[in-house]
């Protein structure tokens, strides 16, 4: 186990909520009632909302590209999407676009002139709506216009050919995803054909003067008959795909990047059950090609100087030799990158974009590096949509894009700690928070008392790559996280003993094809709630000892849909499925004794939580509870709108306090229930 710990300059950035607010025109630990809450309908009577301000804000990105002297910068989960323009020499924020249509920048390409910037956006489900931008960055005080949609609901990569055609892949539509082509002459937005009806997802895009190649596989939802790694060559004249995947890409789950450099195509693959690797493929015979096993899971964001060809990875910046087929790892001086969204180069120095909100330049040659914050250079932070939240011993924790934020409770506090990936859950045991830490980064442990940075403290399978929920079993003192595998399909249960530090995981408990949606805890068995990706059923609850590592029973609720969330409350197992349906088994007669259709107040993504003798559960829109005796559902406090990156959370306190999301903002609900 490889356990990494953030330095303290790196891991810790303080600031004020009411100073903060201030500047973005927010009330902060304000009352429900206060200026601002009236867009939401009042709780329920006798409840009371305090509205604990901003829960993360941060200026979040997802994407860089350079054109000349000027970094661009995509934001990420941010309202309004947004461009910034970071000019390298002054080191200043000196233009800032806005977007109409989505929530996140993953793409951006730069046309051969320099003179357009092309930007491609992640989107949520809904009627047709542009995702496809084009900024003339030689009048930066111009807005980005719309120019058109690719039929994938997400653009991932954008590459524009030297006559100016503009190819795009992505997805996220339930189809195979299409290359798409569009002309900045006829203002129209052709698709050219879906190359591989196994794929999910397509990341890798690069256009020359007669070929696009358009990279593939199935790094969201995969296993089963899902497609591999699979690669591509369009050949614009005869408008015909070729297969061109080199053999020992194969086994990887996807294609993640490609570029074009002078005469070689270089291809990254993401891996998950062995090492990523790395191409550079001959554009003039595209058979022949060398190949490299990489550091890591993920080869993206390439640049180039000289012979050297740099890019990202979990672990930093790797260097991989054309002259020696080789790669390594760049070692240098300076802050840890998190995740990287961009890599380029000027001046024989590398320009890294952190994902915690920096600009690294960094000396390939000395070793040395300089780092820019976003935030201090001009870029505006908002509120993010956030993950997971944990609350205890005075703090409430929420997880954002490469950082938590800790609130002190009862004051204006805010602290920043940076964390890379995503907390997508977390527990507070005996004061120390737990996180379950997207991707693969297994659990990560912060004790506010201890003086020391968050820092990982188990890690599992790299297959095993998005945790999904997080709880405490009192009995056997341990932390459980269940978790889906995005690639193989399936999902696991791990364990951590925080007395020992002893981790544990348990592959497929469920079945092969369920990933783990949700664990809930009673006497010492974890109850285990299963689903396939999206909807999907059967649902099947699994009953597991994890200190045995066995599976004791298991019953099939049979409502064609799959888990949302689980809870236990006394004997009684209740459980959401993702298609609006609640049911309550009785645990030691394992029988189910209720079941109620309540898409009225939840449906899809939802969770729960046992909080004062009661069951508590929350969805987009509504936070609600069950009644112990009927287990009917009423209303606690409804069109909160929660900004929810992956799906809606709910934790409490020691105190009985409960925690979630309305609109961008926390909110502590003290609730008092009849019983």
């Amino acid at each position: 186990m490889h356990n990494h710990e953030m330095t303290r300059r790196a891991a810790i950035q303080v600031g004020g909520v009411a100073g903060l607010a201030a500047a973005l025109g927010l009330a902060a630990a304000a009352p429900a009632t206060a200026t601002g809450a009236s867009a939401f309908r009042r709780p329920a009577k006798g409840t009371e909302i305090l509205d604990l301000g901003p829960a993360v804000v941060q200026f979040s990105l997802m994407a860089a590209v350079r054109i000349g002297d000027t970094l661009y910068v995509g934001s990420r989960n941010l309202n309004p999407v947004r461009i910034v323009a970071f000019h390298i020499p002054t080191q200043t924020v000196v233009a800032t676009t806005e977007l109409g249509t989505g929530h996140t920048i993953q793409a951006l390409a730069a046309d051969p002139s320099g003179r357009y910037l092309y930007a491609g956006v992640l989107q949520d489900a809904g009627g047709p709506q542009a995702n496809l931008y084009r900024w003339d960055v030689f009048s930066l005080g111009t807005p980005i216009a719309a120019i058109g949609r690719i039929g994938d609901r997400d653009v991932r990569d954008l590459s524009v050919a030297p006559n100016g055609l503009v190819y795009a892949v992505g997805g996220g539509s339930g189809t195979a995803p299409a290359l798409w082509e569009y002309s900045p002459v006829t203002g129209q937005v052709v698709n050219l054909g879906v190359p591989d009806p196994g794929a999910t997802l397509a990341r890798g895009v690069a256009a020359s003067d007669t070929t696009v190649f358009f990279g593939a596989g199935s790094t969201i939802a995969g296993g089963g008959k899902t497609s591999r790694a699979c690669l591509y060559a369009y050949d614009r004249s005869a408008r015909k795909f070729t297969n061109i995947t080199p053999t020992e890409m194969l086994p990887d789950p996807s294609i993640r990047d490609l570029a074009i450099f002078n005469d070689k195509l270089v291809v990254g693959t993401a891996s998950s059950l062995e090492p990523s690797k790395v191409a550079a493929i001959d554009l003039a015979n595209l058979g022949s090609y060398t190949i490299a096993t990489s550091i890591g899971k993920t080869a993206k964001n390439f640049a180039i100087i000289d012979d050297n060809v740099y890019f990202a990875n979990e672990f930093g910046v790797m260097v991989y030799s054309l002259t020696t087929n080789a790669i390594a790892q760049l070692e240098f001086e300076g802050p840890s990158l998190g995740e990287i969204w961009g890599v380029d180069s000027r001046n024989g120095k590398l320009l890294v974009t952190s994902g915690y909100g920096f600009i690294a330049e960094i000396d390939p040659v000395a070793k040395t590096s300089v780092a820019w914050d976003l935030g201090e250079a001009g870029a505006p932070a908002d509120p993010q949509t956030v993950m997971g939240i944990a609350a205890g011993a005075g703090y409430a924790y929420v997880g954002g894009n490469g950082v938590i934020a800790r609130h002190t409770l009862g004051t204006d506090e805010v602290l920043n700690m940076q964390a890379p990936g995503e907390a997508k859950d977390a527990i507070v045991v005996g004061g120390t928070l737990y996180t379950g830490q997207y991707s693969s980064q297994g659990i990560w442990k912060y004790d506010p008392g201890s003086g020391k940075p968050i820092h990982q403290v188990a890690t599992f399978p790299a297959a095993q790559n998005r945790p999904l929920d997080v709880v405490w079993d009192d009995v056997n003192q341990l932390v459980l996280v269940v978790a889906q595998a995005d690639t193989e399909g399936g999902g696991s249960l791990w364990t951590y003993d925080p007395a020992t530090g002893e981790s544990r995981s348990f592959i497929n408990p469920i079945d092969n094809v369920q990933l783990v949606r949700a664990v809930a805890t009673r006497e010492g068995i974890a109850y285990l709630g299963g689903s396939l990706p999206g909807t999907g059923g059967p649902g099947t609850i699994v009953a597991f000892d994890p200190v045995a590592g066995k599976e004791l029973w298991r019953i099939d609720p049979q409502l064609g849909a799959g888990t949302s969330a689980l809870a236990v409350q006394g004997r009684y197992l209740y459980g959401l499925s993702r298609k609006g349906h609640a049911y309550v088994i009785d645990l030691p007669k394992r029988t189910i004794v209720h079941t109620a259709d309540v898409r009225s107040v939840s449906n899809g993504f939802a969770a729960m939580v046992s909080n004062r003798g009661v069951v508590y559960g929350v969805s987009d829109t509504t936070v609600f509870r069950f009644d112990p005796k009927t287990f009917a559902v009423s209303t606690v406090l409804a069109d909160t709108k929660g900004g929810w990156y992956s799906g809606s959370h709910i934790t409490n306190d020691e105190n009985g306090y409960l925690y979630t999301m309305r609109g961008r903002n926390l909110v502590r609900i003290d609730d008092h229930p009849r019983r």
